[in-house]
């Protein structure tokens, strides 16, 4: 089977782009696996993003070379047909998610809401990340701009000095001049369907009117969902900038977790 220039060059180049995220993605998981609390959440998806990068790197070095469909045998070759096909439609799906997750990026409808839910984030070595902290900055903006709202800080897992991801946002928000009357605490949530099953509860049956959730940008999609979920009906988006630096690996997590989400148990 004869491989053509231009489709040799385009695998050469996926490839190597599939070879550097990999080290890119394995160097973020790794410093926040090392770092956070609860690093046996982190592990699961990590070992489930390097499934990913490996099938990409299956698909792309096929596109370079044909080695799938190039056995010495029909038997071989037809097996190779159904591994490309599997190998592709799957990368498609990861690349549909991915657009989907990316899209929850960029609404942002966030008006007056009697609630605004502001997620945590794991700490890292006890400190809040850079996306944490970008978290705090928006939430700072929206009770600024609506000051009628109340903030409920959700997130638990604390440190080893026992604090928790919501006592580590009101200290920052407290910082910024937000008075302690406009937060709420929740702090014995340990993943985003907690943080919402807890915050629904501490809205006292207002969980008809406008709830605003402010998150990080790539984590907005996923977040929405799980509201809708606990039984927030009326749901509006306020995202959150996010840290440059590791924004792929976050849109990756995501992915995972949303395909994760879709698996029956």
């Amino acid at each position: 089977m004869r491989i053509s220039r231009v489709r040799r060059t385009v695998g050469i180049i996926l490839t190597a782009l599939v070879v550097v995220f990999t080290v890119y993605l394995s160097a973020v998981l790794i410093h926040r696996i090392r770092t956070v609390v609860l690093k046996s959440g982190y592990v699961g998806v990590f070992v489930l993003e390097l499934i990913i990068c490996a099938v990409a790197f299956i698909v792309a070095t096929d596109i370079r070379t044909g080695f799938l469909v190039n056995g010495r045998t029909k038997a071989l070759r037809a097996a190779g047909w159904i591994v490309r096909s599997v190998s592709a439609a799957f990368i498609v799906i990861i690349l549909l998610m991915t657009c989907k997750v990316l899209t929850g990026c960029l609404i942002d409808n966030a008006g007056d809401g009697g609630n605004a839910v502001v997620l945590g984030m794991a700490l890292e070595d006890g400190m809040p990340s850079d996306d944490l902290i970008l978290r705090v900055g928006t939430a700072h903006e929206y009770i600024v701009e609506h000051p009628s709202s109340v903030l409920i800080l959700t997130g638990g897992n604390p440190d080893d000095q026992g604090r928790t991801e919501a006592a580590v946002m009101k200290e920052l928000l407290m910082e910024r001049g937000v008075s302690e009357d406009k937060m709420i605490l929740e702090d014995r949530a340990s993943n985003t369907e907690e943080n919402f099953q807890r915050a629904a509860d501490l809205m006292s049956g207002d969980n008809g009117q406008p709830c605003v959730i402010i998150t990080s940008n790539y984590h907005m999609d996923r977040a929405v969902r799980t509201a809708k979920s606990a039984g927030l009906a009326n749901v509006l988006r306020k995202p959150a900038p996010s840290s440059f630096i590791s924004f792929g690996a976050n849109v990756m997590r995501e992915v995972v977790l949303e395909i994760m989400s879709i698996i029956p148990r």
